[in-house]
């Protein structure tokens, strides 16, 4: 397997694919996923001629299940690690959900101060804040978060099937066509994991607040979102986050689900492609 240690230890898995001499796409993964869950994205943009590049997060699928650093600093230093191992240059980076964040705070942290990066991003992504605060008012209760803590310290398995087969991809909706096999990849891909740093994880993506983050970023940015999107609302996150940027694109995507980059592949990929194109 190809891996780079990070400074504090951790073996960050990754897959590098395509000519390495053309513009890489970086994806970072939602919580609490893998790099697998790129698959369709990573092999789209192969054959339009690109370098695909995707990284477990540390304690998530092949990388390290370490007991510590689950936490947004620690996650793009690991991001960083694997684009210096690389060398990546002129790079677009594409995040999900808790990669989203990742994805932010990594450009916004390393990426454009070191000039390696092109254009962000950003797919039902968690910034600025998912939780209700004094100065988030609409963001969602703390219960919500510690009602996620409770069902994955009880029964990790059983709520990975859960939430894939409802919220995640809409699936609980009438009418909706559901997949057994992409709930499955999904379980799959998150028992792969360690549940300390998926438990940490929840944390981190609902309590870790973007708003620096995306006032220096001035890299042409496209924010992506469903709205329909259960599991992160895009009035608190997407319909912000792209006011706070300073060169952003929003893109809205009526009754599409969080986990659409799976569900509609065939909307997202073109999409994604005519920004990085443009």
């Amino acid at each position: 397997m190809s891996t780079v240690t990070t400074k504090d230890g951790v073996e960050i898995f990754y897959k590098d694919w395509g000519p390495k001499t053309a513009q890489p796409i970086m994806f970072h993964h939602g919580w609490p996923l893998s790099a697998d869950d790129w698959d369709t994205q990573m092999l789209f943009f192969l054959e339009k001629g690109y370098r695909v590049v995707a990284h477990d997060r540390r304690g998530h699928g092949r990388s390290t299940q370490i007991g510590d650093g689950h936490d947004m600093d620690h996650y793009a230093a690991d991001a960083s690690a694997v684009v210096e191992h690389l060398d990546l240059r002129n790079t677009i980076h594409v995040g999900h959900s808790t990669g989203g964040g990742e994805a932010t705070h990594y450009v916004a942290r390393y990426g454009q101060p070191q000039g390696r990066v092109a254009k962000l991003v950003i797919i039902g992504a968690v910034p600025p804040l998912m939780v209700k605060t004094d100065a988030n008012p609409g963001g969602l209760p703390i219960e919500v978060f510690d009602g996620l803590r409770q069902q994955l310290a009880a029964n990790r398995s059983r709520f990975y099937q859960d939430l894939p087969a409802g919220p995640f991809y809409g699936f609980n909706r009438p009418g909706a066509k559901v997949s057994e096999p992409i709930i499955n990849n999904w379980w799959r891909q998150g028992m792969m994991g360690g549940a300390k740093a998926h438990y940490d994880g929840i944390k981190v993506f609902s309590e870790t607040d973007f708003t620096e983050d995306l006032k220096i970023i001035t890299v042409p940015t496209l924010v992506m979102h469903g709205d329909d999107d259960q599991i992160v609302p895009i009035a608190d996150s997407a319909l912000l986050s792209s006011k706070l940027l300073q060169n952003a694109t929003l893109k809205v995507y009526e009754t599409l689900p969080h986990g659409m980059c799976t569900t509609h592949a065939d909307i997202i990929n073109p999409d994604i492609l005519a920004f990085i194109k443009g």
